[in-house]
């Protein structure tokens, strides 16, 4: 598998919407569109967030993964990640784990094994149960020195939908259009 940054703004929107529409399914509401939105609009803008695919020796995606800064600028949070063949996921994580200050946050046991398995092999606890995984490349070494992911106001972005229609249709269009080209080569 050959790790590749998306870059390119179209075939990054096309990669970023079917990731998310993979993620949240079909059921989850506005909850695709408003993190496509928001990633879109505010993290790839501000460059605190890189698509990363996974791809055979074809070209073909296997994979995808969507890393954000903390607000300190040193560590990267897998904070979306899908597969398109079986194991494909798991491969792409286990890359990206050797060469990336890489931050997972789970709270299921089985997450933790998954990640486990893709060598995130130092693990924190925070409030709530959630657990912290750290790739051996990311420089925290406890729970204080962990900066915050940054992360986006989903309930911003809804109002500005409920209140401005246009934005609200500029971006369902971007979503669609995202979705139907999404490439069978990278």
């Amino acid at each position: 598998m050959k790790v590749i940054q998306i870059d390119q703004s179209d075939l990054r929107d096309a990669c970023l919407a079917t990731l998310c529409a993979k993620v949240y399914g079909q059921q989850a509401g506005l909850t695709p569109l408003v993190v496509f939105t928001g990633t879109r609009n505010v993290l790839f803008a501000q460059e605190a967030a890189r698509l990363l695919a996974g791809v055979g020796s074809d070209g073909k995606p296997l994979a995808l993964a969507l890393l954000v800064l903390d607000e300190a600028g040193e560590g990267m949070t897998v904070t979306h990640s899908c597969e398109f063949a079986d194991g494909a996921k798991a491969r792409l994580i286990s890359e990206l784990s050797l060469k990336a200050p890489l931050r997972v946050e789970v709270t299921e046991a089985a997450d933790e094994t998954f990640y486990q398995q893709c060598g995130i092999t130092r693990w924190l606890t925070q409030e709530g149960n959630q657990r912290v995984g750290l790739g051996a490349h990311h420089p925290a070494k406890t729970l204080d020195d962990l900066a915050p992911t940054l992360s986006l106001d989903e309930a911003l972005i809804l109002r500005r939908f409920k209140h401005d229609p246009t934005a609200f249709s500029a971006a369902k269009e971007a979503f669609l259009d995202g979705l139907n080209s999404f490439p069978e080569r990278l």
